[in-house]
């Protein structure tokens, strides 16, 4: 198998283990975070900062996500959904860009 078809292989593996693997989140949670899209608050905050500004991220954050409910299990998955959706689509962006790039001749 070439090193690309492992690399994709091993990157959907992820993908599926993040989303669909056992854990303590909700899979509708788990999608919700790793698209950062429609998430209640405070878990919106806070999975907005790991998605945006995850320098920002602070205690405090934590903390409201926890005294709304969540579980410190539900919140390590979460921001890891989080962090990989946007790695995900900042990947996905690379590509596109690399393939436009190329395809117009730009690149070699």
């Amino acid at each position: 198998m070439p090193d690309q078809d492992i690399k994709q292989a091993t990157y959907r593996a992820l993908v599926e283990r993040v989303l669909n693997g056992e854990g303590s989140a909700s899979a509708e949670q788990r999608v919700r975070a790793f698209g950062d899209v429609g998430l209640a608050a405070p878990l919106d905050a806070l999975v907005g900062k790991v998605v945006a500004r995850p320098t920002r991220v602070t205690e405090a954050d934590f903390a409201a996500a926890k005294a709304a409910g969540f579980s410190e299990d539900q919140l390590f998955e979460l921001v890891v959904c989080a962090a990989v959706g946007q790695s995900t689509r900042l990947y996905e962006a690379g590509l596109a860009t690399l393939a436009e790039v190329t395809a117009e001749g730009k690149v070699g």
